[in-house]
């Protein structure tokens, strides 16, 4: 093991001591979309608590094996259903004989836009849903856990995704992919939603937490500034998409293009999902319309003032 002293990021499969009851090992599974890969957290001294197992990589799963070493894991929490944060869970769950903690399945904590969107057709953008994905045990809003590692209490934060939960825990709170300190979130309808977004940013801001611990890059030391930052970006990003729909109606792709216009090829498609989930958004508040219905391939344009906000869709 080596100590929260160690340049961040550590090496994959390195046991990283952030505090004498926290350690965490990093999943070999590095891209644009993941940073330097998936943080899997292990509370706790004699007794373990898991957070986000990770990818199915079978390097990750003797890492995380020679990281509890004999000592009983009592639970694995989720915080949310994609591949690369969950995807292990079984196999953990199979070596150790823990449970699987979670919000819930693949859909679970939609909310009524995004499930309308889905059965209309609407499907995501290929950001590695866990299809499969069943927990053991369900934990909503506010549920707790009690052990020798301390109390962990779940926070709904969908946004993300629908069953995202952040895990508070003494005066830390694990963020899973809400909350990032090199990136904003992926919001990419229907799994993600960012009217939800947004809200779970605002009840976030009122959490004592003195340090966040994200499911991907280093710990976010000023949660309170960089969720203030975040709710600014996404305002800018608004903002601008508005802007871009000055001169006339245009699709997601084509606003896109005018919005991200300096960004790396690889990066587009996610960028023209968080613009959708803007739109989406928008329509919402009755600021956009869309013809036919909003989607990826729909027509935007601003909405007359005076437009109320839809409903339903």
């Amino acid at each position: 093991m080596t100590t929260a002293a160690a340049e961040f990021p550590p090496r994959p499969g390195q046991c990283l001591m952030l505090r004498d009851d926290l350690a965490l090992v990093l999943a070999p599974n590095p891209s644009a979309m993941t940073g330097p890969g998936t943080n899997s957290y292990l509370l706790g001294r004699d007794r373990i608590v898991l957070i986000d197992p990770g990818p199915a990589i079978p390097a990750h799963l003797e890492a995380l094996l020679a990281a509890i070493g004999d000592r009983p894991v009592d639970h694995i929490l989720v915080t949310h259903s994609h591949l690369d944060h969950s995807a292990l869970a079984p196999a953990l769950a199979a070596a150790t004989g823990a449970n699987v903690c979670a919000f819930g399945g693949p859909t679970a904590g939609r909310s009524a836009v995004m499930a309308a969107l889905a059965a209309r057709g609407l499907a995501g953008g290929g950001e590695g849903i866990d299809s499969t994905f069943a927990p053991d045990r369900l934990l909503g809003d506010g549920a707790v856990l009690h052990g020798a590692w301390g109390r962990i209490t779940a926070i709904h934060s969908p946004g993300h995704i629908g069953n995202h939960l952040c895990f508070a825990w003494d005066d830390a709170l694990f963020s899973g992919d809400h909350v990032m300190g090199w990136a904003s979130s992926l919001v990419s309808p229907p799994d993600g939603d960012l009217t939800d977004f947004m809200a779970s940013c605002a009840r976030l801001q009122d959490h004592p937490a003195r340090c966040f611990y994200p499911g991907h890059g280093a710990p976010v030391a000023d949660p309170q500034g960089r969720l203030a930052g975040l709710i600014a970006h996404r305002l800018q990003r608004e903002a601008q998409i508005i802007d871009a729909l000055a001169t006339g109606p245009a699709t997601p792709r084509d606003i896109t293009a005018r919005v991200y216009a300096d960004l790396s090829p690889i990066l587009l498609k996610a960028a023209e999902r968080n613009v959708l989930a803007h739109l989406i958004d928008l329509h919402g508040k009755g600021r956009v319309t869309a013809d036919p219905a909003p989607d990826e391939s729909a027509v935007f344009q601003r909405a007359k003032a005076g437009l109320p906000p839809v409903t339903g869709i």
